[in-house]
């Protein structure tokens, strides 16, 4: 339990988006496993949805390393929802195609999900959350001061023993 005050704890953007994420997902999680999907299953088949996208394309929009998208999606094909496709733009790439017994999981986790967020946000006004979701598309869309992380910033090499 946190025992600072509001104020405190609204100076902490960091602890705020933090709480709100893990939170938020650990109830995807437990929403979704009546659906027998993971939520990283469900992102990564609701963005292939769209069709056409390659497994590194869909790894940039579900934010996922390649090593993991590539584990996401061998899972996915074990399961039956998924499969790889060779793409007609390049064939060294692979499309990844939701299956017929993966677009209804999709819509049958989009509903819970549905009902997740209609309950999590109906804990504020209709204007507050307007404002919230604009805010928050404002800081990490196109151009937003959150939109892209901080480029990785790695520590000098030190000389060995051996080459000083």
């Amino acid at each position: 339990m946190d025992v600072r005050s509001p104020e405190e704890i609204r100076a902490d953007l960091s602890y705020l988006f933090d709480k709100a994420s893990q939170v938020l997902a650990s109830r995807m999680a437990a929403a979704l496993d009546g659906v027998g999907i993971s939520v990283r299953d469900y992102c990564v088949l609701s963005k292939a949805s769209a069709g056409g996208l390659t497994q590194g394309e869909l790894a940039e929009l579900a934010l996922l390393d390649k090593t993991t998208m590539v584990v996401t999606v061998d899972g996915l094909e074990a399961a039956g929802l998924a499969e790889r496709r060779p793409s007609p733009q390049d064939r060294r790439a692979r499309v990844v195609a939701v299956t017929g017994e993966g677009a209804q999981a999709v819509e049958r986790a989009r509903s819970v999900i549905d009902d997740l967020y209609a309950d999590v946000l109906g804990a504020l006004d209709p204007p507050q959350r307007e404002a919230l979701l604009d805010a928050l598309v404002r800081l990490v869309g196109p151009g937003g001061p959150l939109a892209e992380p901080a480029p990785e910033i790695r520590a000098p090499r030190r000389k060995s023993a051996r080459n000083r």
